[in-house]
């Protein structure tokens, strides 16, 4: 069986059980630049293929241990939009409707033409990219549908991101959050909340930095009427208003160490006690901690407790900068400007390429919501406005840069401004800039870009 990831670098593979066959088609599609694979044995393809694999199968039929209709059957059993062409030498019509009632994409008969054979298997994988533009799509507008915060971008360091999210949506584990000031840290952790089996409950936030040391306290784990000076009433504090939800501790790193004790008592008995109390109350409690810091540091010095960073980061969430997923700021800021659009009632303009380049050749020390920011004062003042003060030249942009990296940045920059322009057409833009349908997807593939997004 071949490994899954080995299968991922081919968009065509042959099985074939006689040798010269498949060199032949290999050779074939080689010389078209597609990346092509010729297997003998059927089993090397049986349950290995990954998913949403963006290529075609080219199988025999008649081949000595599993013919090509059980591996057919196997693999639409993996994923039923797979385009499979079946090849035989025997011209057998009632095989052919046969296999093609099961989901065979095409049939092919022996010997064939090589330009017939190009042409069908163009036209599979063209259809295969159709099929998983239209599920990405699916996915997106889903995720796009649901109430509650949404986690923009298609950076690695965002999808890596959303990968540990969902791994651990619904696990009871404590998470800490690890970002700069102004990426994002309370959106995740609301994102947490909202699409975990805790939502119909309490999300509770509270940053530890806001409030002062002499209440904090209270704050937290609440007081019993007559505890202290000016406690006239119960108080309910934030774990026990946040049972059976999330509770959000922002800026954890500004908790005062005598507080720390307690707070890992209650995060490791999953209890708290009011102030001016002996009775506990068991929480059933997801907490999520934030911080801007290097926590690890600030143990070495002593001012936050090894212990407690042990407790909070059993799994941790990093949330990349602004500057380190800059090709996700074009479509940061469309998404806040519309949103500031609507709410202000004025028509967007759209980006000129200028103005993009300038978005991500800026640093963003204030990251997303300086970013946010920027989008709004766009909607209101219009582009020359809003971008005189706060940008840099976007020549800036390319003084690191290969030409290979300048060329596809620019290139981008101008499928970008092209899908935008078009309201995400995918036909409109490919005759604005010339450009063949397959060859549009395969670069909207590579740059991570979605038409939806661009849909207005």
């Amino acid at each position: 069986m071949m490994l899954t990831d080995e299968l991922t670098q081919y968009d065509i593979i042959i099985v074939d059980d006689e040798p010269l066959i498949g060199c032949a088609l290999v050779q074939l599609f080689e010389l078209e630049s597609y990346r092509a694979l010729a297997l003998a044995e059927p089993q090397q393809l049986m349950n290995a293929l990954p998913p949403n694999w963006p290529g075609v199968v080219i199988s025999d039929v008649n081949m000595p241990h599993i013919d090509g209709l059980t591996l057919m059957a196997n693999l639409l059993s993996q994923d039923k939009d797979i385009p499979i062409i079946l090849l035989t030498g025997h011209g057998d019509i009632a095989m052919a409707v046969q296999a093609l009632k099961q989901g065979a994409y095409d049939f092919i008969e022996k010997p064939f033409n090589n330009e017939h054979m190009l042409d069908i298997a163009k036209r599979a994988l063209e259809k295969r990219s159709l099929t998983l533009e239209n599920r990405s799509l699916k996915k997106e507008l889903e995720s796009h549908s649901t109430p509650g915060p949404r986690i923009l971008g298609h950076s690695p360091g965002i999808k890596q991101m959303r990968h540990i999210i969902e791994q651990v949506l619904d696990m009871p584990a404590d998470i800490l959050i690890e970002g700069e000031t102004g990426t994002g840290k309370e959106l995740v952790a609301r994102y947490l909340h909202d699409h975990s089996v805790r939502s119909a409950a309490n999300f509770v936030a509270i940053n530890c930095g806001a409030i002062p040391e002499t209440i904090i306290e209270s704050e937290l784990f609440g007081a019993e009427a007559g505890a202290f000076t000016g406690a006239d009433k119960t108080r309910i504090g934030k774990f026990e208003y946040a049972n059976g939800g999330t509770l959000f501790l922002d800026e954890i790193e500004s908790t005062p160490l005598a507080l720390q004790v307690k707070l890992l008592r209650v995060l490791e008995d999953r209890k708290v006690e009011r102030l001016g109390s002996n009775k506990s109350i068991t929480l059933d409690i997801r907490i999520i901690a934030a911080t801007k810091v290097d926590l690890k540091s600030l143990c070495d010095t002593g001012e936050f407790r090894q212990d407690l960073l042990y407790r909070l980061n059993l799994v941790t969430i990093p949330i990349p900068a602004l500057r380190e997923r800059r090709e996700d700021i074009p479509l940061l800021f469309l998404h806040f400007a519309r949103v500031a659009s609507a709410r202000y009632h004025k028509a967007l303009i759209p980006l000129s390429t200028e103005n993009t380049a300038q978005l991500i050749s800026h640093d963003w020390p204030g990251n997303v919501r300086e970013l946010r920011n920027l989008a709004e004062r766009y909607v209101l003042l219009g582009g020359e406005a809003a971008f005189a003060t706060s940008m840099t030249p976007s020549h800036q942009l390319n003084a690191n840069m290969s030409l290979q990296q300048r060329v596809e940045f620019f290139e981008r920059l101008l499928i970008e401004e092209a899908l935008n322009v078009n309201k995400g057409s995918i036909k409109l833009t490919m005759q604005q800039l010339e450009l063949p349908r397959k060859t549009l997807y395969d670069k909207m593939q590579k740059f991570g870009l979605n038409r939806k997004t661009f849909i207005q």
